[in-house]
């Protein structure tokens, strides 16, 4: 709760009280009736000039002059805070994180996105597109409220999170040990570092991806706990000499990877849920191309080794992973048929 809304609400709790004072005072000391008592309450504290319901003894002279004076000075403090909460907006900012902690209670298997920089708005755009729920750790108001980041912040599957990522509090309050993966995308190496060392402590199952500035910093995010560590520089250098060398090929994969409207995908297919009947089962006899139209191009066995173009004798297993090259629907078909074990009957 902010400290305004805090100050609010312990000056309405000792207002409610003094009110309650002047009507049992008024009750008490001059005898007056529930409805009589309470409407010469509301008069004082508004001093809006009224006549006294009944003349007043000297005691309850005294008392109403105390009464005025405390309860006018606690009324002037109530109006200030609540005028400058409204005129500030701090009271929409409180609303507004209210809702964004209830969507957060609701949410698992999310990815969390560290800085909204060009990296982690162009990482939460790519997530966006594979349907993905993002958090996002922000603290700079001004970057959320940049306009191309207001557009995006329509999309009912990003929550920004106002917080400095590289704080304990603000990966706990992301719900960094339901989240499956996150991102950690600032200009600075060693905020990355501390926040990569935080996450791996507090989830030693969440997928870690940071980027790096410096190559000295490489082996140590990944010592810290990263699992893949991404380096701009390089990757824009590598990116623009293959572009001269071999340009075809960089298109071809940008238009397979990155290009929206194409209608073939790139996707890792798990053998985790592979049904039993296929376990063990060697590549040709499953005879994927034929059957579902997708194209197997790649493995990634249980021990971590990758097969580039793996040869039809290899057997699955439910550690591996399958790179399969296809149109959205034949992978779709392939998933469905290994993990329900209907391949054959559908021949």
């Amino acid at each position: 709760m902010p400290k305004q809304l805090k100050n609010i609400y312990v000056a309405s709790i000792i207002f409610i009280i003094l009110f309650i004072i002047g009507v049992v005072g008024y009750m008490y000391i001059e005898s007056y009736s529930l409805l009589e008592a309470v409407f010469m309450t509301i008069i004082t504290i508004s001093t809006v000039g009224y006549g006294e319901v009944h003349k007043l003894s000297h005691f309850g002279m005294i008392f109403t002059v105390v009464f005025i004076i405390t309860s006018f000075g606690l009324f002037g403090y109530l109006a200030t805070y609540v005028t400058r909460m409204f005129v500030n907006g701090d009271y929409r900012k409180y609303l507004k994180e209210i809702y964004v902690n209830k969507k957060i209670k609701k949410i698992k298997k999310h990815i969390i996105v560290c800085g909204f920089g060009r990296n982690g708005r162009q990482a939460t755009i790519e997530l966006l597109k594979q349907k993905e729920y993002v958090i996002f750790i922000e603290k700079s108001e001004e970057v959320v409220e940049e306009d191309i980041n207001v557009k995006l912040m329509k999309n009912k599957r990003i929550i920004h999170l106002h917080g400095d990522a590289s704080h304990e509090e603000s990966l706990k309050k992301a719900k960094l040990k339901k989240a499956k993966a996150l991102i950690t995308t600032l200009p600075n190496d060693a905020e990355n570092l501390l926040i990569v060392l935080t996450a791996r402590e507090i989830n030693q199952n969440v997928t870690i991806i940071s980027r790096a500035s410096d190559e000295h910093t490489y082996s140590k995010l990944m010592r810290a706990g990263a699992n893949n560590v991404i380096m701009p520089d390089i990757v824009g250098g590598t990116r623009m000499a293959k572009l001269v060398t071999q340009p075809d090929i960089i298109e071809f994969l940008e238009m397979i990877m990155l290009r929206e409207g194409v209608d073939v995908n790139l996707e890792e297919i798990s053998c985790s849920t592979l049904a039993s009947c296929f376990v063990n089962s060697s590549i040709s006899s499953l005879e994927i191309k034929r059957r579902t139209g997708a194209n197997l191009i790649g493995l990634k066995l249980g021990n971590g080794k990758y097969l580039f173009n793996p040869r039809p004798g290899i057997k699955l297993k439910k550690e591996d992973k399958l790179f399969v090259l296809g149109k959205p629907h034949q992978i779709k078909r392939l998933t469905e048929v290994l993990t329900t074990g209907t391949f054959f009957n559908r021949q």
